[in-house]
């Protein structure tokens, strides 16, 4: 493709809008946040004000291997989505699909060993501690239900 200015640009299987600098655009990957987006410039290398349109097809190949293995570019695990995986043990970067499987398998795991928190999943009910007497309704229920004045 010709050097110059792209509208949209694919990176990790997402179109990424070309008029974003570089760690916001990048930070619309499922799985990359902006701080894990700012180190993954730093470790290509490249200019942070620059914007996604304006990077080559080697910036981008650059940028796609930082992501998939980022331990071997120097980034510190702290930065990594999944440390000290239950399954491995092992720190990784999940991004993609990958992330929205394992988040599934996990609340899976949750509702097996039917702790609280997989029992509040499975019951579909606010599972951080939120109050629920007035939020989180669904359906039909509105309003408070009051008791008939006599008189």
């Amino acid at each position: 493709m010709a050097e110059g200015f792209r509208h949209i640009v694919r990176i990790r299987g997402t179109d990424i809008d070309g008029s974003k600098k570089l760690a916001y655009g990048l930070a619309k990957i499922s799985g990359v946040g902006i701080n894990f987006a700012r180190a993954v410039i730093k470790a290509a290398g490249l200019n942070p004000d620059l914007r996604i349109g304006m990077l080559s097809d080697e910036d981008v190949k650059k940028i796609e291997e930082i992501i998939s293995d980022p331990a071997k570019s120097g980034i510190p695990s702290f930065l990594f989505n999944r440390r000290k995986d239950l399954e491995t043990g092992l720190d990784k970067h999940l991004h993609g699909s990958d992330l929205a499987i394992r988040w599934k398998m996990d609340i899976d795991f949750l509702k097996s060993i039917k702790c609280w928190r997989g029992i509040r999943h499975a019951l579909g009910l606010k599972v951080r501690g939120q109050h629920t007497r007035t939020t989180g309704r669904k359906g039909k229920t509105v309003g408070v239900r009051r008791k008939r004045q006599v008189g």
